[in-house]
């Protein structure tokens, strides 16, 4: 099977103001929280220098077919920025990092906890030089507590946060989510966190530590289930694709694949019942007629059901269903999200010309937009140490002989 053919990206007004232009973010994140959250500020407009180690860099660069040095899930996570190769271990690599932060207005990282104090980069640090900073740190348990020095991953947040028991049929194993759920999530709350604090010090004048963690947002997305149970002391069970207050809410079978059913009040049920299935019956059952009811009985209600459902195709009921209301939609595979009309007409995926200026890789563009201030005209994720000569000159006012002599003496590295 073949990769989908590409459109051109739609490009910006010309001469539209960003919503974050003017803003310098360091970012020395890696993996996915960091760098995802880094990136949505970067699409933002916000100038985002990704510092990265010498030789391998990120090593999410690593992970997946090659393109230029660089996998699908760098790519996927740093577009919109400009990487610097820099030793961070030797003292002349932490005193440009150092003046690299004295330049900007948000720090961002995800090291394991510790090493940035070690490299004279904590927030205490840099704030001396620079009051006005926004340093973010993400971690797996915060920066605080007695988690607080353990790695952590994905899985493992979903895992411990109570996450995983709630996803899965109930007579199997709990299952971790297929994408990193806990790593986006946590990204999302970053990038927040950033934007409350750069907006309290537009109001004090002073930037604040602020943090995110990939166990404390996996608690937090456990949803309302976490809440119900503080509220009635009952561990909720795993449900599947179901519901335990909903139904029918679940995935059933057309003639031609599954497609997702969510009826999640009476009108919608009433409406299907009626409309769709040609079963006023079901709407008036005593069982079925109101959702408390239906919830109780909800396998006898799908037994009756999906046998229907099987003598049409997923396009004949849903173009039954969505006109009255009765949300429901087809379960798709990727190639059949990225065929989708609706991925194209909202300009939801392009290809790009890639950091080397050989051919294209493709983009799948931020869940958002903004009417007066769009988002930037995507760039590919860069080369290792692609921008190390242009950012160390730019804001630093390096020559050509310095940079030639900190890549001579192994500090830094890229194009200069």
């Amino acid at each position: 099977m073949s990769a989908p053919s590409l459109p051109p990206q739609r490009k910006r007004p010309e001469g539209a103001e960003t919503a974050l232009g003017g803003l310098r973010i360091l970012d020395f994140t890696h993996f996915i929280a960091g760098p995802m959250a880094t990136m949505f500020l970067a699409d933002m407009g916000a100038e985002v220098i990704k510092i990265e180690k010498l030789g391998r860099g990120d090593d999410f660069r690593g992970f997946g077919p090659q393109k230029d040095g660089m996998g699908p899930p760098f790519v996927w996570t740093n577009r919109n920025k400009q990487s610097v190769a820099l030793d961070l271990t030797k003292p002349e690599g932490q005193e440009i990092a150092r003046a690299l932060a004295a330049t900007a207005d948000v720090v961002v990282e995800n090291f394991s906890a510790g090493v940035m104090a070690r490299f004279g980069l904590d927030y205490e640090t840099l704030r001396a030089a620079n009051p006005r900073l926004v340093y973010c740190a993400v971690s797996a348990y915060g920066r605080v507590g007695p988690l607080a020095a353990r790695l952590g991953f994905d899985p493992i947040a979903q895992a411990e946060s109570g996450f995983m028991s709630l996803t899965g049929e109930p007579d199997r194993d709990p299952l971790r989510s297929g994408p990193a759920i806990m790593d986006m999530s946590t990204a999302m709350m970053a990038s927040n966190v950033i934007l409350g604090a750069l907006l309290a010090r537009e109001r004090l004048g002073v930037g604040q530590y602020v943090e995110a963690s990939l166990f404390d947002t996996a608690v937090q997305m456990s949803g309302f289930h976490a809440m119900n149970y503080l509220m009635s002391g009952v561990v909720p069970d795993r449900f599947g694709n179901s519901s335990r207050d909903s139904a029918p809410t679940d995935v059933f079978y057309a003639a031609d694949g599954p497609f997702y059913l969510a009826c999640a009040n009476d009108r919608s049920f009433h409406r299907l019942a009626r409309d769709v299935l040609g079963r006023p019956d079901l709407a008036e059952h005593p069982d079925y007629a109101e959702s408390r009811q239906r919830t109780a009985n909800k396998d006898a209600l799908k037994a009756i059901m999906q046998p229907i459902f099987q003598t049409k195709t997923r396009a004949a009921w849903l173009a039954k269903m969505q006109p009255l209301g009765v949300p429901a939609g087809e379960v798709r595979s990727l190639d059949e999200v990225f065929a989708a009309p609706e991925i194209r007409e909202r300009g939801r995926l392009s290809g790009i010309p890639a950091a080397s200026g050989d051919g294209t890789v493709p983009n799948i563009a931020p869940p958002f937009d903004f009417r007066d201030t769009p988002i930037v005209d995507p760039v590919a994720a860069p080369m290792l140490g692609q921008h190390t000569g242009a950012v160390l000159s730019q804001a630093l006012g390096l020559d050509q002989a310095a940079l030639e002599a900190l890549k001579r003496a192994g500090v830094i590295d890229g194009r200069i």
